[in-house]
C-alpha cells in the first residue's frame, strides 16, 4: 500500500495515477474517510488524556471522589464509542486504502489493457513448417499424454491429468530451472501452498473482492496461493533486516491455483489457462537504491533462460492499465506458440517481472536498518523463471516434426532421460 501521508500531501498526483492505471477506486471518498479517521483518533486521544486527568484528580481530592468516579466512568464509556466508531471507519479505510494502486514509473507507457503493451524486442526465429503445425492439445492428446476429460471427472473442468514422457517433460523442465537460479545465487525455498489473508492482501490481491481469483479454504483464514510470490513475500515480515545483507534474493518452488473465473475462449484452451500448475518464481528484498538494477537483472535472467531452450520470444513493456496494483513497472516475456489463433502462430506469456518498491513491504512492515540506525521499508520484486504447463505449450509446438514426435531441448535432455518425445 501507498503512504497515507503520502497521499494526502500529493493528492493531484495519486489522482492522476488512478486514472492512467484505470482504476475504479474513488480517491475523493478515500480522503473523506481519512479525515474521519484522524478526527476520531484525536477525539480518542483527547477522552483518554481527560480520563488520565480524572485518575490523577482522584488520588488528591478525597472530597470528589464519588464525582470523579462518576466522570471516569462516563469518559470510559465515551472511549468505548469512540473505538467502535474508530474500528467501523478503519475496516473501510484499509479496504480502499489496499485498491490504491501503487505508483508508477515514469517511463511506462500509458494504455487499456494488454493489448496496448509496449513490444521492446524479439529473440529467436520463429518456426517455418514446411507441414500445417499442429496445437499442443493435439500433439499431447493424440499420443494419450494429457487427459482432461479424467480430470475434469476428478476435480473440475480445466483440472487434468499429463501423462509418461509429458509428465516427466514438466518435472525436468521445473528442476531444470531451479539449477538456474541456484547458479545465479539464489537461495532454494520449497514454500506452503497456502498463506493467510493479510499477506494476500499485501501482496496487492483483493482476494474477497469482485475480481476473486483464490480458492479460499473453509473456516480457515487461508487461502490456496496462486504464486509463490505471496509466501515469499510474508517470509520476512514483520522483520527489520541490516542494510548490508540486502538483496535477499530467492528462488522459490510451489504449486499454484486460481480460479480463472471468466477465462474462456480459444487463446484460454488447453494448458494455456488452468487451475493448478507449478512455478519457479525469483524474489527478491533489497533498499530502495538497488530495486531497479535488480528488476533489470531479473528481466536478463529470464530471457537468458528462454533462450537457453531455444524458444522464440518477445519482450513487451506493460502499460499502466495492465499492471497488478502493487506494480510499479512490469515487463513481460511472451513465447511465441504456433498453435495460437486458429495455426496463425501467436505470442502467448510465459512470464513476468515487477519491481513493486515499498507497497507490499508497507503492509507487512518489512524494513532495513542502516548502520546509521536508519530504518526504511524495503523494496520488493519478483519474476517467473517458468511456470508449468504454460511452458509445455512452446516445447511441443516450436520444435514439433511432420511425424508428431517433438525433440527435446538439448539443456533438458539430462533431466528427462530422451531426446524426443517419438510419434
Amino acid at each position: 500500500m501507498i503512504d497515507v501521508k503520502y497521499i494526502r500531501e500529493h493528492v493531484d498526483e495519486v489522482r492522476e495515477n488512478i486514472r492512467k492505471r484505470r482504476s475504479s477506486v474513488d480517491l475523493d471518498e478515500f480522503l473523506k474517510l481519512e479525515e474521519n479517521r484522524l478526527r476520531v483518533l484525536q477525539s480518542i486521544e483527547e477522552t483518554r488524556q481527560k480520563r488520565n486527568d480524572v485518575a490523577g484528580r482522584m488520588k488528591q481530592d478525597g472530597d470528589d471522589r464519588d464525582s470523579l468516579i462518576q466522570e471516569g466512568k462516563k469518559l470510559k464509556e465515551r472511549i468505548q464509542i469512540l473505538e467502535a466508531d474508530f474500528e467501523e471507519i478503519k475496516t473501510d479505510w484499509e479496504g480502499m486504502l489496499h485498491r490504491i494502486p501503487n505508483l508508477t514509473h515514469k517511463d511506462v507507457p500509458e494504455g487499456d489493457s494488454d493489448n496496448d503493451n509496449v513490444e521492446l524486442k524479439q529473440s529467436g526465429e520463429t518456426p517455418s513448417f514446411d507441414f500445417e503445425p499442429k496445437d499442443h492439445m493435439a500433439l499431447a492428446s493424440s499420443r494419450g499424454l494429457i487427459d482432461f476429460e479424467r480430470g475434469s471427472k476428478v476435480t473440475g473442468a480445466k483440472f487434468y491429468f499429463l501423462k509418461n514422457q509429458l509428465a516427466i517433460l514438466e518435472q525436468s523442465i521445473l528442476r531444470y530451472a531451479i539449477d538456474f537460479a541456484m547458479g545465479e545465487g539464489f537461495e532454494f525455498l520449497k514454500t506452503p501452498d497456502l498463506a493467510k489473508e493479510e499477506i494476500l492482501v499485501a501482496k496487492g490481491f483483493m482476494p474477497r473482492g469482485p475480481e476473486d481469483q483464490v480458492y479460499f479454504i473453509e473456516g480457515n483464514d487461508l487461502a490456496l496461493i496462486g504464486t509463490s510470490e505471496i509466501t515469499v513475500l510474508g517470509y520476512h515480515s514483520g522483520e527489520v533486516l541490516p542494510a548490508e545483507s540486502l538483496p535477499k534474493k530467492y528462488c522459490a518452488f510451489s504449486h499454484c491455483f486460481r480460479t480463472e473465473a471468466g477465462s474462456y475462449g480459444k487463446e484460454s484452451s488447453g494448458l494455456y489457462r488452468v487451475h493448478q500448475f507449478s512455478k519457479v518464481e525469483m524474489f527478491a528484498f533489497c533498499a530502495p537504491d538497488q530495486s531497479e538494477g535488480i528488476h533489470a537483472e531479473f528481466l536478463r535472467l529470464q530471457e537468458a533462460f528462454w533462450q537457453s531452450l531455444g524458444i522464440p520470444y518477445r519482450v513487451v513493456d506493460c502499460v499502466t492499465g495492465d499492471l497488478g496494483g502493487s506494480d510499479f513497472r512490469r515487463y513481460d516475456i511472451e513465447a511465441w506458440m504456433p498453435g495460437r489463433n486458429e495455426m496463425q502462430g501467436g505470442w502467448g506469456e510465459v512470464t513476468s517481472t515487477s519491481n513493486c518498491t515499498d507497497y507490499q513491504s508497507r503492509g507487512l512492515d518489512i524494513k532495513y536498518l542502516s548502520k546509521e540506525n536508519e530504518r526504511g521499508f524495503m523494496h520488493t520484486l519478483n519474476g517467473t523463471v517458468v511456470a508449468t504447463p504454460r511452458a509445455l505449450i512452446p516445447v511441443l509446438e516450436n520444435f514439433q516434426r511432420a511425424d508428431g514426435s517433438i525433440v527435446i531441448p538439448e539443456v533438458l535432455r539430462k533431466y528427462t532421460g530422451f531426446d524426443e518425445i517419438t510419434a
